[in-house]
């Protein structure tokens, strides 16, 4: 699969469409579309990383859990994320590490404010791969 993901156009909010050959690839793909939003990808460097575990009702959730876990690690510490390892996922459940930086004004261009992640329009399809569709409340 060559598509990561694409940004979704919508009144209010701003979304992205991710891709995966599996349901792993695409939640990578979700986090790296997210923080395309954010800033641009290429000035980021993967200086440290965040170990991320978390659990969740469903798939849904998790996905909706996931993203907003990134976004608190930018609110909180300024963490960038460039690149995502997914090390098991299920219906319930994510381990993961992100790969990134601290957010540097003079490096970083930050592009869209993102507040988090919502259940609007939110789908998750398999057909030959994955393809997440998320909006992000701005």
């Amino acid at each position: 699969m060559t598509k990561e993901f694409e940004v979704l156009d919508h009144t209010a909010d701003v979304g992205i469409i991710a891709y995966g050959t599996d349901l792993k690839q695409a939640f990578a793909n979700a986090a790296k579309g997210l923080f395309s939003l954010i800033t641009n990808l290429g000035d980021v460097d993967e200086a440290l990383h965040r170990d991320i575990e978390l659990t969740a009702s469903d798939q849904e959730s998790l996905l909706v859990d996931w993203l907003n876990e990134l976004v608190y690690y930018f609110d909180t510490e300024g963490i960038l994320f460039k690149r995502f390892d997914i090390l098991a996922l299920n219906n319930s459940h994510l381990k993961a590490k992100g790969y990134g930086e601290k957010a540097d004004s003079a490096r970083h261009e930050l592009k869209t404010g993102v507040k988090g992640t919502t259940y609007h329009m939110l789908k998750i399809e398999k057909n030959k791969g994955y393809r997440l569709q998320v909006l992000f409340d701005i």
